[in-house]
């Protein structure tokens, strides 16, 4: 079977190239974050093409303020276990703050004690400006496939000031559509644009060669990413303009613990029939 169709049942992993493919052939790339084992495997069995294991897992996992908190350790710990269930799909490892910013030489130690460490196939870096070009291409160099993240980024949310659509003024779209190219230029196999205008993030596909996955990004990328959490309903309080719910498992899960409390309160659980003789 291709490795291009989506189907759940493929054996061969997805790797890079075979994202290049899928731009190619107009094959819409699909990709979700996962935290734990069970969601690995629960998204790499739904037939996703790319598991980014998402420094977000600080606000939708630990209840952190920012995801500035999440330490390279704690990315390489929840990889890991994503890893454990997912066997198909391309796993990506979303590289922390500070972790990649400093020096390229320190980059590139980082992001390969994060591959060898957690098992993930790429990393993702956050930003396009001089700095981190540099370390994307120093990681490429040395053979660690990158991803790029381009429009807001939440590592740096407080410059940008705050989860903000960017790119609606003129100057920053151009910016945008710059830093995407020079991210291809240095080697990134593909660049996240989140929180981007459709008309940009059209603009952007159209000028690199790389494929563009969104994240409240309009219809003209060439893939989408969703916080599982998000998508199905966990996250309750979290409603962006961008987000459609695929399931509501927060209001199913209230329900059933609060089914299984009344049975336990009334002693109807447990049964014989989860009982041992």
């Amino acid at each position: 079977m291709s490795a291009h169709t989506g189907s759940p049942d493929r054996v061969k992993p997805v790797l890079p190239r075979d994202l290049a493919a899928m731009r190619a052939a107009a094959t819409p790339i699909v990709c979700t974050t996962a935290y734990d084992v069970l969601q690995g495997r629960l998204v790499d069995a739904a037939g996703v093409d790319v598991v980014l294991v998402g420094d977000s897992l600080g606000q939708v996992v630990a209840g952190l303020p920012s995801t500035r908190e999440v330490t390279l350790d704690a990315m390489i710990w929840h990889t890991a276990a994503v890893r454990r269930g997912v066997s198909r799909a391309l796993l990506v490892l979303d590289m922390p703050w500070l972790t990649y910013q400093v020096s390229a030489d320190e980059a590139v130690r980082n992001a390969g004690r994060a591959l060898a460490a957690s098992g993930a196939a790429a990393v993702k870096m956050e930003g396009g400006t001089p700095p981190i070009i540099e370390a994307v291409r120093r990681c490429v160099e040395v053979g660690i496939p990158v991803m790029g993240h381009v429009g807001y980024t939440p590592q740096t949310d407080v410059a940008l000031g705050g989860a903000r659509v960017q790119g609606r003024d003129g100057d920053r779209a151009e910016a945008l559509v710059a830093e995407a190219q020079a991210l291809a230029a240095a080697g990134a196999f593909a660049v996240v644009l989140e929180l981007v205008p459709a008309a940009v993030a059209q603009r952007i596909a159209e000028a690199v060669a790389i494929p563009t996955i969104g994240i409240g990004a309009g219809p003209h990328c060439d893939g989408q990413i969703l916080v599982l959490p998000d998508l199905l309903g966990l996250n309750e309080g979290f409603r962006p303009k961008f987000l459609r719910r695929y399931a509501e498992l927060g209001a199913a899960a209230r329900e059933a613990v609060g089914r299984y409390a009344a049975d336990v309160r009334a002693r109807r659980y447990p049964d014989d029939e989860t009982s041992f003789a």
